[in-house]
């Protein structure tokens, strides 16, 4: 299956039914953004990244040592681990923020308060070796400085350039002719059956509709959506109307490949996230990142627009694990198209 990163043009979020033939503006990605040499914080947040990717993998391949170097013992091996994932998951959250790693770096401070909390717990406990306990307080605490100064950084800097909106592209590769994938996707009742994180998606006027979605940590959120541009079989522009819950625009393209090889289906949105770029940082760790929504709902709408269904693993309830393949079959016109 063919999914892959598009090169940015415009940006963009779902549609709703056929709308004029205008030239609309769709919004751009915010100046400053693209291009960016990486900052003194952000790098210095890389190369705590990666210590704490290291740290955390030692933790998990040898807790006994890491549980006598401060000054504990072979019973807290299971706690160390734990720790160790922490670690690991931090330095992931670091990565995978691109140009905002501030998220990964507070859920690096707020891992070194637990590290001290323990490290206190064990200072008083008779069983354990003292030196070694301040040892590890004392290295644990010049860390937590770097950490802290580190993230106060980068939060300074990310409220300087407001960096708010995030822009996400993707693209797909799908065995129907243009024609019939912009049919599908103007019948705004086929987007629950793709869009596993929408609730519902209902009409509310001519080319306006409301949207109730699923947003990390357990939220729900709506806003109404408008179509600005519609152009048959080529492309389909959307916007938020003000007051949205999760302000958005974007667009939908409909690319025949030579040959008659498919058509390329480009997504392109910009929105501004519930919770802001620490809550998309979060969501990341539990595979319920935008992106990742984005990705895995192209992925079923080429299932659907060619085998008539989404195919999924048994362990995958909602369709994003091991996907299988049949033979494209003909889609009738009053069900598929």
């Amino acid at each position: 299956m063919q999914v892959f990163e598009a090169s940015p043009r415009t940006v963009g979020s779902s549609g709703s039914q056929r709308g004029p033939r205008t030239a609309a503006r769709v919004p751009q990605v915010p100046h400053g953004t693209r291009f960016r040499t990486a900052s003194r914080a952000e790098k210095m947040a890389q190369r705590l990244g990666w210590f704490s990717i290291a740290l955390g993998l030692t933790e998990l391949i040898a807790p006994s040592l890491v549980a006598r170097l401060c000054g504990g013992h072979g019973k807290y091996s299971g706690l160390i681990r734990l720790y160790g994932i922490r670690e690991i998951a931090s330095g992931l959250m670091i990565f995978n923020g691109g140009r905002r790693p501030a998220a990964g770096m507070w859920s690096r401070v707020a891992g070194d308060a637990m590290d001290l909390a323990t490290l206190g717990a064990a200072a008083v406990h008779p069983s354990t070796n003292k030196a070694g306990v301040a040892f590890a307080t004392m290295n644990v605490l010049a860390v937590t400085a770097m950490d802290l100064d580190c993230a106060k950084q980068l939060t300074r800097e990310s409220d300087e350039r407001g960096d708010g909106p995030q822009v996400i592209t993707k693209a797909i590769v799908i065995n129907r002719s243009a024609e019939e994938i912009y049919r599908f996707w103007q019948d705004i009742s086929n987007f629950p059956r793709f869009m596993y994180h929408l609730q519902s998606v209902r009409e509310t006027g001519p080319n306006r509709s409301h949207w109730i979605a699923n947003a990390p940590a357990g939220q729900v959120v709506e806003w109404e959506s408008e179509i600005v541009e519609d152009i048959p079989n080529e492309r389909i522009a959307w916007k938020s109307l003000p007051g949205a819950q999760v302000p958005n625009a974007g667009a939908v393209t409909f690319e025949p490949q030579t040959g008659n090889r498919g058509t390329i289906v480009r997504v392109e949105v910009e929105f501004a996230p519930p919770g802001g770029p620490a809550a998309v940082g979060l969501a990341k760790l539990f595979n319920e990142s935008p992106d990742q929504q984005i990705y895995d709902d192209l992925r079923r709408l080429k299932q659907i627009l060619e085998t008539g269904e989404v195919l999924k693993s048994d362990g995958s309830p909602n369709g994003a694990g091991q996907v299988w393949q049949r033979p494209a079959q003909p889609m009738a016109e009053d069900s598929e198209s």
